[in-house]
């Protein structure tokens, strides 16, 4: 149970990390984000990130081992990334329409997918 809460608040997390990272880079497409400046996109950024580290702290603490969760530090870490990268494409495709996944990125990320494989694999 700690592992799949562990995945769905890394799932939470990454949303709005990727949405504080990269949100911004669409606020010139309303009304409201015209005219900001950039002081005011960071701490509209950072408000975002708050709510990231809301679940990513807990997700890191439910997960890791050394805590009573069922995943190493570099598990968690491994876990992270692919999520990032997962949250990222479906971001792209949805709310950057001129940003095009090619072949060579979907390869890139299966990549990182498989070293999910790779890490979690008892040798």
């Amino acid at each position: 149970m700690r592992g799949l809460k562990t995945i769905l608040f890394l799932i939470i997390s990454n949303t709005f990390m990727t949405f504080a990272w990269y949100g911004h880079l669409k606020f010139k497409d309303f009304s409201w984000g015209k005219n900001l400046g950039l002081f005011s996109i960071i701490l509209i950024s950072w408000g975002l990130a708050f709510f990231e580290y809301t679940f990513q702290v807990p997700a890191n603490r439910a997960g890791f081992k050394g805590d009573g969760g069922p995943f190493s530090l570099v598990q968690l870490k491994t876990i992270q990334e692919a999520i990032t990268l997962i949250i990222f494409m479906i971001f792209t495709t949805i709310f950057f329409k001129t940003e095009k996944l090619a072949w060579n990125h979907l390869v890139g990320f299966g990549l990182i997918v498989l070293a999910v494989f790779v890490i979690f694999k008892k040798w």
